[in-house]
């Protein structure tokens, strides 16, 4: 019995097929179940650094329509790290840690938070500058207008609305997020609530990670391959590789 001829047409159908097979399933891997992401700032130091690449679980938490069904989802946490929309224009996706969550009082005195009157326990905090109570955000919420022109007009109205006994309230599906960086986090204190709507996943791991560009050889010429190698092994952070984001 013969083969059967494998014809040219044939191949490239296949190829296609496949191309296509790939494409979808990353389009789904990517819109429903992960995501890539970068750290751009280091308002999440030391948990997160400049240059760390996350792959964000995006199927981690329930959407309100879904709450009920039969898939493994499961609410926001407080204390989880999560990837949101931020709720002005550009819309670009912050990363931050969940602090305060739907109907809880939440207050800051002197770098300290307080949920529902106790103290809260944050191992991954960092602070830079030493308490003093008068820098903004080392106390909240404020109502006085000097400090609240940090926040903006439609915020600083709604933190007045919101606050009983020196303690803000948090609505339902709203959520209260601030950076580890404390000192320079621009969070929940400066600009408002994580929408509930608006939280796309938790980080899982870190794929890779670089550092900041060192300082180059301004003059190039030869050996500039040669150094562009020994940048990217020096630049490269080798024990975060696959670490996990908590």
């Amino acid at each position: 019995m013969t083969k059967p001829k494998v014809t040219s047409t044939t191949t490239l159908r296949e190829y296609v097929e496949s191309l296509l097979v790939t494409i979808i399933l990353a389009l789904f891997g990517t819109t429903f179940l992960v995501q890539a992401f970068k750290i751009p700032s280091s308002s999440m130091e030391k948990t997160l650094l400049v240059g760390d690449h996350l792959l964000v679980n995006k199927f981690l938490f329930a959407q309100p329509e879904l709450e009920r069904s039969w898939l493994p989802y499961r609410e926001v946490r407080r204390g989880d790290i999560v990837v949101f929309k931020y709720p002005f224009p550009p819309h670009q996706h912050f990363v931050k840690r969940v602090i305060g969550l739907p109907g809880d009082r939440l207050k800051v005195v002197d770098q300290q938070v307080y949920i529902n009157g106790e103290p809260l326990e944050e191992p991954y905090k960092i602070h830079e500058r030493p308490r003093s109570g008068v820098q903004f955000g080392d106390t909240f919420p404020v109502t006085d207008g000097y400090v609240a022109h940090w926040m903006g007009v439609e915020w600083a109205e709604e933190v007045a609305r919101l606050t009983e006994d020196d303690e803000l309230l948090i609505p339902s599906g709203k959520y209260f997020v601030m950076g580890d960086n404390r000192d320079n986090s621009q969070d929940s204190r400066y600009w408002g609530f994580a929408d509930r709507t608006t939280i796309i996943g938790r980080p899982l791991v870190i794929y890779w990670s670089f550092a900041n560009n060192p300082e180059r050889n301004p003059r190039g010429g030869r050996g500039g391959v040669g150094r562009a190698i020994a940048d990217f092994f020096s630049r490269a952070r080798w024990k975060r590789f696959f670490h996990l984001v908590r």
